[in-house]
């Protein structure tokens, strides 16, 4: 099998809903290694819940998700989600990385410290181990003179691109964005896209849930569109957005203009 092929996340008919209210409504999503899929649609539409149920942030209801061929929740013919042991989920969860759109950096650590904390703990790995791919990865965002800042001496874009170093430092196969620059101000935002275009230059493989259509349209391969819970159209981000094929896709890109 080609690694053009290699199917690295694997989600079917994925239905969630929040105290009765049916929130996801059947969405399917297959993510190829190196490829980067830009999620859009209006506020309510179901990304960031989608977003959460594959990194087990929230479960589902029924549907089924494969990280990487491995079975995290699947859902047999009685119509109930079954997920797969506690260990197990955790080890798939490590292959994925998430990034917030309100950073969830510690504020009592430095920045160099945010990074370390979580391969010390969950891989335990000593400081001297991880500390020099740390202040790499800082190197890489353009931080490296903040390492022993504060998270309250930072811009919001420059909290933005430590929380995506500190999500590389668990060397994840796949990168998870929920809206990383909804947070920030236009003029931070664009720091933030650099360092996420140049991880796409560097072929990692991306879902990212964003109301840029810019990076969209540039840097993803595929976008999708969901609405009220569904995938409603989707396609290679250039003819997406040169020629959709809804009335609604349409409405939705000129109401971003």
């Amino acid at each position: 099998m080609g690694v053009a092929t290699e199917v690295m996340i694997s989600a079917q008919d994925i239905h969630k809903g929040f105290g009765g209210t049916p929130v996801l409504k059947g969405v399917s999503l297959e993510l190829q290694r190196g490829e980067v899929v830009a999620v859009i649609g209006p506020s309510g539409s179901g990304k960031s819940t989608f977003l959460r149920c594959l990194n087990h942030l929230e479960t589902v209801d029924s549907g089924s998700i494969l990280v990487e061929g491995e079975v995290l929740v699947e859902t047999g013919a009685s119509g109930q989600a079954r997920y797969a042991g506690d260990a197990e989920i955790r080890r798939i969860g490590r292959k994925m990385g998430m990034v917030f759109q309100s950073f969830n950096l510690f504020p009592h650590l430095t920045v160099l410290e945010n990074i370390i904390e979580a391969p010390m703990v969950v891989k335990g790995l000593k400081r001297e181990q991880i500390q020099p791919k740390a202040e790499a990865l800082l190197k890489k965002v353009g931080l490296l003179e903040k390492r022993d800042a504060y998270p309250n001496r930072l811009s919001g874009g420059q909290k933005q691109r430590v929380a995506i170093a500190r999500a590389l430092a668990m060397e994840p196969e796949i990168l998870l964005f929920d809206e990383p620059t909804s947070a920030l101000d236009p003029e931070l935002t664009g720091e933030v896209l650099r360092t996420m275009r140049e991880l796409a230059q560097e072929h990692m493989t991306m879902l990212v849930v964003t109301h840029e259509m810019g990076f969209a349209r540039e840097v993803a391969n595929r976008v999708i569109f969901m609405d009220q819970g569904k995938v409603i159209e989707q396609g290679p981000a250039e003819a997406f957005f040169a020629a959709p094929s809804l009335a609604r896709t349409v409405a939705f890109l000129q109401s971003m203009l």
